[in-house]
């Protein structure tokens, strides 16, 4: 447990607080979860933090009281780093002085004065990463045809590691889908392809046509090792859908930077819901940090 005493833990929550009791700055519930996967790789949402209740607050005060003082002014910084960023009529204002005590707070936490704890543990151990990213490296010593297989298959155990729930390849009349997978609760039929070349409309419009003709709610990802041509992702863009876009880059990436595919998906989702797009790198939905 860290040092952090209870008089402490409402200081945090007062100078914390979002728009009302038991909220945490501008977060909701996705995206402190997201910020906690992201930043620190810790599932803030697991049963482990929901000791004091389940609101964003309760959770981030329970994350506080069970890890070593190193780990919660870590957090801290961050969540202040992040404040700083909220313009300042909408910052929480009912402990004027707040902001200078959490400062003095995480400062202590860092030099180690309080009682060692337990740093948290990780939502993935980090090997995992790393044995699937090198995993992804040895299939380029395949032959073309056994290559595009294990690209399947390595895509369903990278989905199973993520907690996706994916299925292998499967026939229907008429057609092969490399797969399938859940994100949320929406069902993504799979299109893999490993192929040096990038992948160009007719493709995509084809794959786009596969979904079309599945249940209105089933959506489409396909991932192409060699990426796409921008000829082909503008043309298919200004009709794209269901579908999203990912390349190997976007996998290797990932897995080198500890990101977690399901939240990698989760923001590309987004994106094109937001923009039409069907795809988007991933240095781009996740800009490297500063060094």
């Amino acid at each position: 447990m860290s040092s952090i005493v209870s008089a402490e833990l409402i200081m945090i929550e007062e100078v914390l607080r979002g728009e009302s009791k038991g909220y945490v700055l501008d977060f909701s519930n996705k995206t402190l979860a997201e910020f906690f996967t992201l930043e620190f790789d810790v599932d803030l949402y697991g049963d482990d933090y929901a000791t004091e209740g389940t609101s964003k607050a309760n959770r981030l005060r329970s994350f506080l009281k069970q890890v070593d003082d190193a780990s919660a002014a870590r957090v801290l910084s961050r969540l202040m780093a992040h404040r700083d960023g909220i313009p300042a009529h909408l910052r929480s204002d009912i402990r004027p002085l707040g902001e200078g005590q959490l400062l003095a707070l995480i400062n202590r936490l860092e030099r180690g004065e309080g009682v060692a704890g337990i740093a948290p543990k990780p939502i993935f151990n980090r090997r995992q990463y790393e044995e699937l990213r090198d995993e992804l490296n040895t299939l380029w010593d395949l032959d073309a045809h056994p290559r595009g297989y294990a690209f399947e298959k390595y895509l369903k155990r990278l989905f199973d590691t993520f907690y996706l729930n994916a299925r292998a390849p499967f026939t229907l009349v008429g057609e092969q889908i490399d797969g399938s997978f859940q994100l949320g609760h929406e069902t993504y039929l799979l299109e893999a392809k490993w192929q040096k070349e990038p992948i160009g409309v007719l493709e995509l419009h084809g794959f786009h046509g596969k979904v079309e003709q599945k249940a209105s709610w089933a959506r489409g990802l396909f991932v192409s090792f060699g990426g796409f041509t921008d000829v082909g992702l503008q043309a298919f863009g200004q009709a794209a859908k269901r579908v999203i876009c990912m390349e190997g880059r976007d996998i290797y990436e990932a897995l080198d930077r500890n990101i977690p595919i399901d939240t990698v998906l989760e923001r590309k989702v987004r994106h094109a819901a937001e923009t039409g797009l069907p795809f988007a790198p991933l240095h781009q939905l996740f800009p490297p940090s500063p060094s």
